[in-house]
């Protein structure tokens, strides 16, 4: 059953959901968007960035790796409220991920003090009025979320690939990716990719907080491998990624 419903009524920013509609992907600038945190600032980020340090281990990877590390949630998110589904699998076809696709993965549980946290609360508040100012979503949609916590390990034996599957899209209809932490960690560039065009954008999540929001069905994604500066220390790149589907649309 639902554990938490909140009153989500505020306002989008509207030059970002401009901005979002007329090239398929923005970055929001720091410290810019209000529903974004900002760490330095933020007195519940570092609880929140802790959780990202009680990760499982992802067994489900296809090509044997054992760099990646997840918690999982869904929830729903209606004009009125946002509540937790119960736990279930993440699923995905063959056609948007060729590596792990066809399975349904059964992640552990986002921890409850994250997924109701009035950060995260804010978070899909804000990016939710976001995607629905850049689209042609009316107010009154129904929006199944699925949250998701990566960590992705490196060493100087074995790169770590944030996008094992290559450039893809999620098949879903928005993504939020948010960075939380790079530890001694090196590249991790970013690539996207718009419908009908050759040129690919590349930038780094390179502070905590930096962001970017997707429009799936226009966007191609990917993530170069990690790698770690100083070999002989632990590396990781630890980000939000979370993904919205209008309910009923297949």
């Amino acid at each position: 059953m639902p554990r938490q419903s909140m009153n989500i009524g505020s306002a989008a920013d509207p030059l970002l959901a401009l901005e979002l509609a007329a090239q398929g992907f923005v970055r929001p600038a720091p410290d810019a968007i209000d529903w974004l945190p900002t760490p330095a600032l933020d007195s519940d980020w570092k609880s929140f960035a802790d959780s990202w340090n009680r990760l499982g281990l992802d067994r489900y990877m296809a090509d044997g790796g054992r760099y990646r590390r997840r918690r999982h949630a869904a929830v729903a998110i209606t004009p009125d409220a946002i509540a937790r589904k119960p736990h279930q699998p993440h699923f995905q076809s063959r056609d948007y991920n060729q590596l792990n696709g066809d399975v349904q993965r059964w992640f552990e549980p986002m921890e409850d003090a994250i997924a109701d946290s009035p950060m995260m609360q804010r978070l899909l508040r804000g990016a939710t009025l976001c995607f629905e100012g850049a689209g042609e979503s009316a107010m009154a949609a129904h929006w199944h979320v699925e949250l998701h916590q990566f960590r992705i390990e490196t060493t100087a034996q074995n790169l770590g690939r944030p996008t094992p599957e290559g450039m893809h899209r999620d098949g879903v209809d928005w993504v939020l990716v948010m960075l939380i932490d790079r530890l001694n960690a090196n590249e991790g560039v970013t690539e996207i990719q718009i419908a009908g065009r050759p040129e690919i954008d590349r930038f780094t999540l390179a502070a905590p907080g930096d962001a970017v929001l997707l429009d799936d069905h226009r966007v191609l994604h990917g993530v170069t491998p990690i790698r770690p500066i100083d070999p002989d220390m632990p590396a990781h790149r630890d980000v939000f990624v979370a993904t919205w589907k209008a309910e009923g649309s297949g």
